[in-house]
């Protein structure tokens, strides 16, 4: 600013200074060149009155230092000149004054040399005889003149231009001073110029708007983050060239990154090809969609363009956690393709029997034994059914009646009932602990003990044995059998899973036993653990 004041002022002061000079020269110059003409018409006058009393004696006394004397005849030759001899002279009957002074009396011209540099004046006038009697001057023209004084207006106009350039420049320091010392924080608190008052007030009220806007964005910020960093689901703000504008906790989490991912293209965080298609498709259709495998869990990826005035400027990225689904859709297959698998095999085992009564191919002293056959394998169908409803129910949660349920007394009743099976592969059960009361349904927790000890004594050795501990809030079941191998722990206590499918054929089981124990647990709020070393043993215990 202080520069544009600077070269503005001395823009004024040069331009001044040119116009005066001009207007100057050029009113000095119109003054003495009417003085001039004045000067030439009464030498005229004199030299008429001279002439027409003594003729050419009194022309050839005229001093023609500072005029020129010419006496011309009516036919414009030339009868006397004070600076040429007039018989050299050319006729000068076309010559503007000697024509005017003819016709009118008296005559005027003004003739500039060829080079510019000087101009004469002609003065005329018509003498009683009819001859004209003319007088002129030299005069420097007005170019000449102002080339003349070039050196001076030089001069002047250096003097000029510098004075005027330090003028300008105290004048331009002064005016921006007060300008630089405005603290625009504060607009209304200057003292300054009351020109600049209305844009102080308007400056305070921008600040006012802005700082209204910048608490409304921030408070805005706030709450998108908040909302962000507390959700379940992984968020990522991309703008048109795939960079990442944002990334909340969860998704940072998901790709193992951190801030520095902010500003970097997002598929040098997420590398696969399906990712790339679906951002692809989001921003060239509206809409993507990708399913992908991180860490061990499931994901699912929406995708969706973001537009503004119906141009796409970025895309938004969703990730869901559907591990459990995708594990409950899974178990789902597997229960439907197991269910349909357990009750086809006793059902295939009893029509082939029926069949082979029926066709008469059997021995009647084989009859017993495909009739027991027929009965065992429809005992086992009802029991698998019957473990089927019971499973059914504790998935939808169906509410039962509960009660004070002592869990000492459930071990001591299951011992009981299941001596007699134990006995016969020498296993012996052993109750110990204290009593302990829980708030439940007896017939659920019992039938959950007893699942436990009979896989012990299902799974036991020749002459092994089951322990069954209750103690601070927890009931232990512990045998001394087979064990099971550390891949297979974490899924013992899913529906129709079997550690050794031949084995458990040959026991009877169903595959349903601890899937109903874990959802009776469940159903209790209770916990439910285990540990086991192959060839030692299995230790399970339910924690209330």
């Amino acid at each position: 600013m202080t520069s544009k004041i600077f070269r503005s002022t001395v823009l004024v002061a040069v331009s001044v200074l040119f116009f005066s000079l001009s207007i100057v020269v050029g009113v000095l110059y119109n003054h003495f060149t009417q003085v001039q003409v004045e000067q030439l018409k009464n030498e005229l006058s004199l030299a008429v009155t001279g002439t027409e009393q003594y003729g050419n004696a009194f022309l050839e006394n005229v001093e023609a230092d500072r005029f020129r004397v010419t006496w011309i005849d009516v036919d414009g030759k030339v009868l006397f000149d004070t600076q040429v001899d007039q018989f050299t002279m050319e006729n000068h009957a076309d010559r503007e004054e000697i024509k005017e002074a003819i016709a009118e009396g008296t005559g005027s011209a003004v003739r500039i040399s060829t080079t510019l540099t000087e101009q004469t004046f002609y003065e005329a006038q018509k003498l009683k005889d009819g001859t004209i009697l003319r007088i002129s001057a030299n005069q420097k023209s007005a170019w000449s003149l102002m080339m003349g004084m070039m050196w001076p207006i030089v001069l002047i106009g250096i003097l000029a231009l510098g004075s005027s350039a330090f003028l300008a420049h105290q004048m331009a320091t002064k005016i921006v001073e007060p300008l630089n010392k405005l603290d625009l924080e504060y607009p209304l608190k200057n003292e300054v110029y009351e020109e600049i008052s209305p844009l102080l007030h308007r400056i305070h009220r921008q600040h006012n708007l802005i700082k209204t806007q910048m608490e409304e964005l921030q408070r805005k910020s706030d709450e998108f983050s908040q909302i962000t960093e507390s959700m379940q689901e992984g968020l990522v703000l991309l703008d048109s060239h795939c960079t990442v504008l944002s990334i909340n906790p969860f998704a940072k989490q998901l790709y193992e990154a951190n801030d520095d991912c902010i500003g970097k293209n997002f598929l040098t965080i997420d590398k696969s090809s399906i990712m790339r298609m679906a951002v692809n498709d989001a921003l060239d259709k509206g809409r993507g969609y990708a399913r992908a495998n991180y860490n061990g869990r499931e994901y699912q990826f929406d995708l969706s363009c973001i537009k503004s005035e119906g141009v796409v400027i970025g895309a938004v990225v969703l990730a869901f956690d559907i591990t459990e689904r995708f594990q409950a859709e899974q178990m789902r297959r597997e229960f439907s393709a197991n269910v349909s698998h357990e009750l086809k095999t006793p059902l295939q085992g009893i029509i082939g029997s029926v069949e082979l009564l029926e066709n008469n191919l059997v021995k009647s002293e084989d009859v017993p034994r495909f009739v027991g056959h027929i009965r065992k394998e429809a005992a086992r169908l009802v029991t698998l059914i019957d473990d089927i409803i019971h499973l059914s129910q504790l998935d939808e949660g169906v509410e039962v009646p509960t009660e004070k349920v002592d869990l000492l007394a459930i071990a001591v009743d299951v011992k009981e009932l299941l001596e007699n099976s134990a006995a016969q592969k020498g296993i012996t059960i052993d109750v110990s602990g204290k009593g302990f009361t829980v708030q439940g349904v007896q017939r659920m927790l019992q039938e959950a003990v007893y699942n436990l000890c009979d896989n012990a004594i299902k799974y036991n050795v020749q002459g092994g044995k089951v322990n069954i501990h209750v103690e601070d809030k927890c009931l232990t079941v512990e045998d001394t059998g087979i064990g099971i191998p550390m891949e297979h722990q974490s899924r013992v206590f899913e529906r129709f899973y079997r550690v050794d499918k031949s084995h458990s054929k040959e026991s009877g089981g169903t595959g349903l036993g601890l899937s109903i124990v874990k959802h009776t647990v469940a159903y209790h709020q209770a916990t439910i653990s285990m540990e086991s070393e192959l060839g030692k043993g299995t230790k399970i215990y339910i924690g209330f």
